[in-house]
């Protein structure tokens, strides 16, 4: 039998408390992250032993049926503010999951998608964020591979964040003077001295040929400055 958890008021972590149901690579991944993060997490999978492999890791993780709304009430899940539905696998599972999510009123549900058309489903049902792990890595790695980029980060709207080093025509001039803005259309807006943290670039930050340089701006616009090295 599913064991309840703590009450809301008993709830002690600096940075609340999250329940993730669905304990696969990506939740199993997310929960743990939310731990390291200081984070409560009440863990939830159908598999005794996915259970018993986390459940030293987790806050709580227990074995339950999370499409039944009465094993869902009596692990204390409707007490939720925030809720992950990371289950892939059985997409009706994901469904009536996320459909019992929703009609507790917690205020933030995020679900995993895999396809297309699971997530404009669980947009129907009123998920408030619906992810699609596989495919957004998929393309953040294409975008590294055939690239010179350190990292990429694309935000909704066609906006991206790069990490790069910086091409030789901005090299030895104070960002102010380089015309990156007007040349590339995007901003600097971090730099990484060797040896050093990064730190906010300001107009009269001068790049050096072996720094790191953040830069944001649309999304072909970053791919573009990235290729100049």
């Amino acid at each position: 039998m599913a064991r309840k958890t703590i009450s809301k008021k008993r709830r002690t972590s600096s940075k609340g408390s999250v329940v993730v149901i669905g304990l696969g690579r990506f939740g199993r991944a997310l929960a743990l992250e939310l731990v390291d993060d200081d984070t409560e997490v009440l863990g939830i999978d159908e598999n005794a032993e996915v259970v018993q492999a986390i459940s030293g890791s987790l806050t709580h993780a227990v074995r339950a049926d999370s499409t039944k709304e009465g094993a869902l009430r009596q692990l204390g899940v409707h007490e939720f503010d925030r809720a992950v539905v990371a289950i892939g696998t059985d997409l009706e599972a994901s469904i009536l999951t996320a459909s019992l999510l929703i009609s507790f009123g917690i205020e933030s549900v995020w679900a995993k998608a895999t396809s297309e058309a699971h997530g404009r489903i669980l947009t129907q049902l009123g998920v408030h964020h619906v992810v699609y792990p596989e495919h957004d890595m998929g393309q953040r790695v294409a975008h590294l591979v055939r690239g010179r980029m350190l990292d990429y980060i694309e935000f909704e709207d066609d906006f991206a964040m790069v990490k790069t080093k910086p091409p030789a025509d901005i090299v030895g001039l104070p960002l102010s003077n380089s015309g990156v803005r007007s040349r590339y259309g995007i901003t600097v807006v971090a730099i990484k001295r060797a040896g050093q943290d990064f730190t906010y670039a300001t107009a009269d930050t001068v790049v050096e040929a072996d720094d790191t340089i953040i830069v944001a701006g649309r999304t072909r616009a970053t791919e573009r400055f990235s290729e100049l090295q």
